[in-house]
């Protein structure tokens, strides 16, 4: 059993090869794009979401596009502490929202990390800690981490969170909740394994510490918040909802998976459904391993909620590998076993890993498909 600590534990190894196989990401990305004539740091804070997040920041609520079929796509999907921060970084230091974007998710990225590392190593020992943040840096989409998205902003909220409740520290967790509910909508999760674990505690001891209470009551208000604030906006209690339907987000239980998969499977190339049958095998058999490794309560309930909450929706097929990667947890068992190495044999897997990681966001960022 791991030793314990009452602080949180010294970040540097796991900071230093975090950043370093991010470098090696945005290094691939550079020649790539340097190659192919095109502006890698425009691709990094100014595609796809990335735009949307500083229209808000701009110019606040409010923006529609038309659809062809006559569908319409609110700003209203897109949660505010992101344009927020870079409408309030962009004034401080005089830059554009774009840019302060970047800034905002690249500092999360090193906050992220951080606790990624602080909850592994509180889990399984330093070592598997120093991978697991090192391993999340190269998860397939990692390229997100630099970019000009949520991703790393919540997943610093919630990775600090988990650490707080396994710190017993309840206000500060539910508290950083409501971050990762200002951030994502995928905050419940977060929210969720926060209620579970106390509602275990409470049955387990028959009673109910009141910072126990005070966390999980604070934990859903981020997220409760915006989803109030976009009902009065728009006069409906159901409107928040309705702006993520039209956007194809609704939650359709699986449905919309399993008929893009089932159409793979009897298209003209089957192999490709049988590769996504393999990944999603995969993706089971990682949380599985979570089960197996016995991860605290708070962190399994919340990897497997993620997952959950990923794969239910009706959402385009290829964000859903970017909508995964918070789920840090999956990569423990991993880790675990890759610590075992020899520090050579570590640091090989680990470059090889992040230069096809790098490899992959290159291709996915230069060419048309979203993340």
């Amino acid at each position: 059993m791991p030793q314990r600590t009452d602080r949180p534990p010294s970040a540097a190894p796991a900071l230093w090869g975090y950043v370093a196989v991010r470098a090696v990401g945005l290094a691939v990305l550079g020649v790539a794009a340097a190659v192919s004539g095109e502006d890698a740091l425009h691709r990094l804070k100014g595609r796809w979401d990335a735009v949307w997040y500083v229209r808000i920041a701009e110019h606040g609520y409010g923006h529609e596009v038309a659809l062809p079929d006559g569908g319409v796509h609110s700003d209203l999907a897109f949660f505010p502490l992101l344009p927020a921060l870079e409408r309030g970084l962009s004034e401080v230091l005089r830059i554009d929202a774009a840019t302060a974007g970047l800034v905002v998710s690249w500092v999360a990225s090193l906050a992220a990390a951080w606790g990624v590392y602080a909850v592994g190593e509180r889990i399984a020992g330093r070592r598997a800690g120093v991978v697991l943040a090192v391993l999340w840096g190269v998860y397939p989409t990692a390229f997100v981490q630099s970019m000009a998205y949520t991703e790393t902003l919540f997943t610093a909220f919630a990775a600090w969170s988990l650490y707080a409740v396994l710190r017993d520290r309840w206000v500060l967790a539910g508290a950083l909740c409501v971050g990762a509910g200002l951030t994502r909508p995928s905050a419940a999760a977060l929210v969720a394994a926060l209620g579970v674990t106390a509602l275990v505690a409470a049955v387990r001891e028959r009673r109910v510490p009141v910072p126990m209470a005070v966390g999980v009551l604070l934990a859903p208000l981020g997220w409760l918040g915006y989803v109030v604030f976009v009902a009065v906006r728009q006069g409906s209690p159901t409107a928040y909802f309705e702006v993520q339907a039209a956007w194809g987000n609704s939650v359709d239980g699986g449905v919309a998976l399993a008929r893009f998969v089932w159409a793979r499977l009897t298209g003209p190339v089957p192999l490709a459904g049988v590769g996504l049958c393999a990944a999603l095998a995969l993706v089971g058999w990682m949380v599985w391993l979570c089960v197996r490794q016995r991860q605290p309560l708070t962190v399994l309930v919340y990897t497997v909620a993620i997952v959950v909450v990923s794969l239910v929706g009706a959402a385009y097929f290829g964000s859903r590998p970017r909508l995964m990667m918070p789920a840090f947890p999956l990569l423990l068992p991993g880790a675990v076993v890759l610590a075992r190495l020899r520090n050579r044999t570590l640091v090989a897997v680990l470059a090889v890993s992040a230069l096809a990681s790098g490899a992959y966001g290159a291709f996915t960022l230069l060419g048309a498909g979203p993340p």
